[in-house]
């Protein structure tokens, strides 16, 4: 019973940060640490990855029509408008999954701890208000995703790749990148909505297949129960950020970020010496 409440505790973690520029990885490791689930090593690093599906799925269902090349509800330039959406966010996602196949395991092994979520935490804080601060009062020049150029893509994408490193934030990281360049704030976050969909279904068969889909009744449950947990504060967390950028900018976030990237730092010193 004690691992069902951790669990969901876990799920509510992932479905509230995946969305918000706060690193969803980063906060796992954290509150894991913090938790301390009896399930294996190997297990809770599957686990972390794997329930971003539930997360997914809540982009899934909140943008099915957008996303459906194939709805009956859309005109044949609509359709070939939604085909051309979904083309570039394949060309977005080249950087991130050329180097998530290739280095995924070393960028782990190395990252995947708290004194590199901290640093990760403050590093896109402080470049969230800095561009917060460059871009304010400007207009920006993209504001649907249909004028994203194949150069543009490329650049979301590489923003995208950096956030590999746990604690940098998937959906942080590319709406950084697609600021930088005039990005409006709302066609970056739905932007970001659409990339992650191979990004993260790519990155759970990745851990799925290292993990080996060897599961007893009991992980198979927890995984579930994960899941379901993250769709649903995932759909809260789209909605209430899609709601928030349209009359604030995202300054507030790199605020939170450096704060709790200040106080894992202070935490991580606190550990050592007491160990």
């Amino acid at each position: 019973m004690l691992d069902v409440i951790k669990v969901i505790i876990l799920g509510i973690v992932e479905g509230i940060t995946e969305w918000l520029p706060v690193s969803s990885t980063g906060h796992l490791i954290l509150v894991g640490n913090v938790l301390k689930p009896s399930m294996s090593d190997a297990f809770m690093e599957m686990f972390d990855v794997v329930i971003q599906l539930g997360a997914i799925m809540a982009v899934v269902v909140l943008y099915f029509h957008k996303l459906n090349p194939f709805s009956p509800r859309k005109s044949h330039k609509q359709k070939m408008l939604t085909w051309q959406m979904w083309i570039k966010v394949l060309i977005g996602s080249v950087p991130a999954g050329i180097v998530g196949i290739l280095f995924n395991d070393i960028l782990d092994e190395i990252f995947y701890k708290p004194l590199p979520v901290a640093i990760m935490l403050i590093v896109y804080g402080v470049l969230f208000i800095v561009v917060e601060k460059h871009n304010a009062g400007k207009k920006p020049s993209v504001t649907k995703i249909s004028q994203l150029s194949v150069q543009m893509l490329l650049w979301i994408g590489f923003f995208q790749m950096l956030a590999l490193i746990p604690g940098t934030s998937r959906s942080g990281a590319t709406i950084v990148g697609a600021l930088l360049i005039g990005v409006s704030r709302e066609v970056a976050a739905e932007f970001t909505f659409f990339l992650a969909i191979p990004a993260m279904f790519g990155a759970s068969l990745l851990k799925l297949i290292k993990f080996g889909f060897h599961f007893t009744g009991a992980e198979f449950g927890l995984l579930m129960l994960g899941c379901i947990v993250s769709f649903g504060l995932s759909v809260i967390a789209i909605k209430f950020l899609m709601g928030y950028i349209k009359q604030h900018d995202f300054k507030v976030f790199g605020y939170y970020r450096i704060v709790l990237g200040a106080l894992i730092i202070l935490w991580t010193i606190i550990q050592t010496v007491i160990a």
